[in-house]
């Protein structure tokens, strides 16, 4: 367990930590970076500090200082702490925000370290964008080939369809952690009418996909957790309890993660994640 939290940063991770925090620190580099406990302590207790550096940097030069699963973990426990002295979380219509006083039950849930590195992770992985194509057999003696990415919900449902089971673990979590991300990091896209409030013209396109209501979201995310819950690869991989908790709690996980998106990605979301865009 130790080996994997150490794994978890890299070394200028570890640099841009100390720098932050405390300069004189950099003697002793090698000793904290082989201490998880330290390590975690430190970007906890001054996660302010690390945000508030993170904020006066380019995202260029975030990008080439930390690793993306640093960038978010530190955003998610700064997120944490700011909520606690929040009294309501907010949600969205079309026309209107919402004050919601499920604050404390929003904070219980991102108190959790493994739901917290789980988010953190999550939305590392949509920094970029993988594309595979499979043989797929359609009958005897014939197979055919599928050409999928990741960001798209109508490949990945399709692969779900078409794969045995045993191979589906990893596009179930994808399905759901699509959805999550969508209704945490850009809810401005995801209304009843799926038009602009004000115009009615219609939004741009979302992962090349069509636009979809945020129940519709929230009933496939919590959905394909469950399935991936309930898959042998998870307790392979130490993830039922996660999954699980994502699949009961979809709406209080999204709460932090519209947090992160209005108060520090706000002007940062496209040039974080190019691939969410389509033309």
């Amino acid at each position: 367990m130790k080996g994997a939290q150490i794994a978890r940063f890299s070394d200028k991770d570890i640099l841009f930590l100390l720098e932050t925090v405390d300069s004189s620190l950099m003697s002793k580099v090698d000793i904290i970076k082989n201490d998880p406990a330290i390590v975690e302590g430190m970007m906890e207790y001054e996660a302010g500090k690390l945000v508030r550096r993170i904020m006066l940097e380019s995202e260029e030069k975030i990008m080439a200082s930390v690793t993306p699963q640093f960038l978010f973990e530190v955003l998610l426990r700064n997120t944490r702490k700011e909520l606690e002295s929040r009294a309501y979380t907010i949600e969205r219509t079309a026309t209107q925000k919402i004050p919601v006083f499920d604050i404390k039950d929003v904070i219980r849930f991102l108190s959790d370290n493994t739901i917290l590195k789980y988010m953190a992770d999550m939305l590392s992985s949509f920094t970029r964008i993988e594309s595979f194509a499979l043989p797929i057999r359609v009958k005897r003696g014939v197979w055919r080939k599928i050409r999928f990415n990741d960001m798209d919900f109508n490949s990945l449902e399709k692969l779900c369809q078409v794969v045995p089971e045993e191979h589906r673990f990893s596009f179930y979590k994808r399905i759901a952690d699509l959805c999550l991300f969508v209704v945490g990091i850009f809810p401005e896209y995801v209304t009843v009418d799926y038009d602009y409030a004000v115009s009615g013209g219609v939004k741009p396109r979302l992962f090349g996909n069509l636009r979809r209501s945020a129940e519709e979201y929230e009933e496939k995310g919590r959905r394909f957790y469950r399935l991936a819950s309930e898959h042998r690869d998870a307790a392979i991989l130490d993830l039922v309890e996660p999954l699980q908790q994502l699949h009961q709690c979809f709406n209080l996980a999204k709460k932090p993660l519209n947090y992160v998106s209005e108060r520090y990605l706000r002007l940062r979301k496209q040039r974080l994640f190019p691939s969410s865009w389509s033309s």
